[in-house]
């Protein structure tokens, strides 16, 4: 790959236009993901592809789509962002700018990307899921639930909880986000060993269907790795009490709660959407991002 030797300012660019196009084909199944993680909505849905066909039946394409507007504003620059901030903390493990990052600096710089991008991604993430679960109760219920725009949740979170609202979860968002180190040590290591013809070694080419697999296989090991702390944040972004009564007040009674009312799979619950939502979006994100740098390096 080419992040640790090419313009970090294209590294954005690329990142953020790759952001857009994963943000549109992935959107549908990241609702269905957090309709199964959020307590108050999970029992509706005996499966994912129950949970798909009930949405569109009830609220049609748009409640698929609800609240993506907040995604492709803060998730498609986010996305440059990391790919930005991957490229930068890799470079700055390097001896000289043509040495090849080993797997484990992959890693690390990986991991230290998901913890500075939290910061962008939790109050996106906050938005979002109110959105997605508001959409939901209005859905089932008789009279309307107001405004459900990106905008109107922001300005509602930020009039009852101020900033600090905003960074709800914040905590269990940022040890999710640490698995882009698992991320793209899965896209390095699958694009570093893929068979090459001795054309393609010379050029230093990679060969598509390897730019294909590995973004699938990254999108796979990243979730799989932290899919718990997904399903954390999840549920303390669903609610703002803070009361000794609500078991979702924070991370800490958040897992404990959820543990001992449905047990260790609760930890896993909606995975399936999110890996089938996993590997289009990866192999979009980084065959996007390759084509890219490729036009302008």
């Amino acid at each position: 790959m080419l992040i640790a030797t090419i313009n970090p300012k294209l590294n954005f660019l690329a990142g953020t236009v790759a952001g857009v196009a994963a943000v549109v084909v992935g959107f549908p199944f990241d609702t269905v993901k957090v309709r199964f993680q959020a307590a108050v909505a999970n029992r509706a849905y005996r499966s994912t592809f129950h949970a798909l066909l009930t949405i569109l039946r009830e609220e049609r394409l748009s409640g698929l789509y609800r609240g993506v507007f907040a995604p492709i504003i803060g998730a498609a620059p986010l996305n440059g962002l990391v790919f930005s901030s991957y490229g930068w903390l890799t470079k700055v493990q390097l001896e000289t700018e043509r040495s090849i990052p080993t797997l484990t600096q992959v890693t690390l710089a990986g991991a230290g990307t998901g913890i500075i991008c939290s910061l962008v991604t939790s109050p996106a993430e906050l938005i979002k899921t109110q959105q997605q679960l508001m959409q939901a109760a209005a859905a089932n219920a008789t009279s309307p639930a107001g405004s459900l725009s990106a905008y109107d949740v922001t300005q509602r979170i930020f009039k009852q909880h101020g900033v600090k609202g905003l960074y709800r979860g914040i905590t269990s968002t940022a040890l999710r986000d640490i698995g882009y180190g698992t991320y793209f040590y899965a896209y390095e290591a699958t694009v570093r060993y893929w068979p090459r013809s001795p054309s393609q070694r010379a050029s230093n080419v990679t060969p598509w269907l390897a730019t294909l697999a590995a973004g699938g296989l990254a999108g796979i090991a990243g979730w799989v790795v932290t899919f718990p702390f997904d399903v954390v944040k999840t549920r303390v972004q669903s609610t703002f009490s803070r009361s000794a009564e609500n078991p979702y007040r924070n991370m800490r009674t958040t897992i404990v709660a959820s543990y001992r009312t449905e047990g260790f799979p609760v930890f896993f619950r909606g995975l399936a959407p999110t890996l089938i939502r996993a590997i289009p979006v990866n192999m979009v994100t980084f065959t996007t991002f390759e084509t890219i740098v490729h036009a302008f390096s």
